[in-house]
């Protein structure tokens, strides 16, 4: 019986992790891909990408010119054996007439950022809704460095610090989990064709889980967890705004082409139990940070502990440096709250003054609002711009590298962890206790 179980489970997996599905949604929201005339069906029956899904990543120093970047997992021997694709592949008609033959509604596309380690470009797609186009990139971006920049800040500064505080703590821990997961298990992107890479930055990297999947869950649901009892709102709309945002992260990692159903299942499942965890220990954990003597030195250990536990497991990345770069932001802001405790400058709302409601929006509410938010930011920006300037070459001083190849000294585990960790607590620091401070000097409290 049990045997039974596991079987159905194993057969529901492969029918999840099927790329056909991913093509078929694709399909549907409008997203046609132009591959290339030579691709055909071999009378095996089986599609074959031009590139089939790499083992390891290919590494930015090496020849990446002879490099083909997988596009799936057809042929890797690390994937599982339901990633290979059956089924018939779309292919792009050669010749004068193709031009033609577009619909004049279509739009032509190309991703917009290149792939991460192989500077790949990618391949023309034809868009016919431009609406879902708009929606699904806006999904994606939720989870992307440049949201968190101004997300996290904006709550802190605007909304509510302590909130943003305890975010930021399951934030960085939900990447860390999600990308050493991702480097144990090493399952590649979904094979192309059948499926429209709408995105390549990380197509390189590896697939399960996706932790847009797991960070665009995280988020939400832990500021529905935080908030509701200490903000005044009705749970069934603060529970629909959470389980909106999560599923639109989701969809839109399986529009992109970047992630099976099964991954982001997966994914949004894994980030529902690290929430479960944290979700008893989160206040104890603020309160050490804040209050324990020992506190920056127990952040600075556990932090750097984790960074070269994840720069282990598996050679260098985008996604690698993002980890490291979420759990240095989460080490600059666990000790900012600590010295905004010592000397007295936290932003915490009052017991007494719970629960919390919003206050009327006027003219000044707004104006005060965003000059905090353009300041704060542009503290940040600098000081980000800064660090970076004098960390890379200091490092590649301080280990015998050259300077000039910025890029490839930060292959290397010893410069790309400290720099990412240097750079990015101080950033964090400045957020949580160098802006407010600067705000009390210009009055914009």
């Amino acid at each position: 019986m049990a045997n039974d179980y596991v079987r159905k489970f194993i057969q529901m997996c492969n029918y999840l992790q099927d790329p056909r599905h991913v093509a078929r949604f694709q399909s549907v929201c409008g997203v046609k891909g132009t591959f290339p005339g030579k691709l055909v069906k071999p009378d095996s029956g089986y599609s074959e990408p031009d590139c089939p899904g790499l083992k390891k990543r290919v590494q930015q120093g090496g020849p990446s010119a002879d490099v083909c970047v997988g596009n799936g997992a057809a042929g890797d021997a690390t994937a599982p054996l339901f990633n290979r694709l059956q089924g018939d592949i779309t292919v792009r008609p050669d010749g004068p007439s193709a031009a033609a033959n577009v619909d004049p509604d279509t739009t032509r596309a190309k991703p917009l950022r290149k792939n991460s380690l192989t500077g790949d470009v990618g391949q023309e797609f034809l868009i016919h809704n431009k609406i879902l186009f708009y929606l699904f990139t806006f999904g994606t971006e939720l989870g992307n460095e440049m949201f968190f920049i101004v997300f996290f800040p904006f709550l802190f500064w605007n909304v509510d610090a302590l909130v943003s505080r305890r975010l930021i703590i399951v934030w960085a821990w939900n990447l860390f989990v999600g990308q050493s997961t991702k480097d144990m298990v090493r399952w590649s992107r979904p094979a192309s064709p059948p499926v429209v890479k709408v995105e390549v930055f990380y197509n390189s990297e590896y697939s399960m889980p996706s932790t847009h999947a797991m960070t665009g869950t995280a988020i939400p649901f832990c500021l529905f967890m935080l908030t509701y009892g200490r903000w005044h709102y009705p749970f069934l709309f603060g529970f629909c705004v959470a389980l909106s945002w999560s599923v639109l992260v989701c969809v839109s990692r399986v529009y992109m082409g970047m992630h099976s159903i099964l991954e982001v299942i997966t994914g949004f499942l894994y980030s529902l139990l690290i929430l479960a965890f944290f979700q008893p220990i989160l206040d104890k954990i603020d309160s050490f940070y804040m209050m324990d003597h020992f506190a920056p030195l127990v952040i600075i250990v556990s932090h750097v502990s984790l960074g070269l536990v994840a720069f282990s497991l598996d050679s260098w990345s985008t996604s690698r440096g993002d980890t490291a770069q979420a759990l240095g932001t989460a080490a600059g802001a666990a000790i900012a709250t600590h010295v905004n405790y010592q000397f007295g400058l936290l932003l915490d709302a009052p017991l007494s003054s719970l629960p919390l409601t919003l206050p009327p929006i006027g003219t000044s509410l707004v104006v005060v609002s965003l000059l905090r938010f353009l300041i704060g930011v542009a503290v940040i920006l600098v000081t980000r711009m800064i660090m970076k300037a004098v960390t890379i070459p200091f490092l590649c001083r301080l280990f015998g590298l050259p300077s000039g190849d910025v890029r490839g000294a930060r292959q290397h585990m010893k410069v790309e962890l400290p720099y990412r960790y240097i750079v990015y607590s101080v950033v964090g620091f400045s957020c949580v206790c160098v802006g407010p401070l600067l705000f009390r000097i210009l009055n914009l409290t």
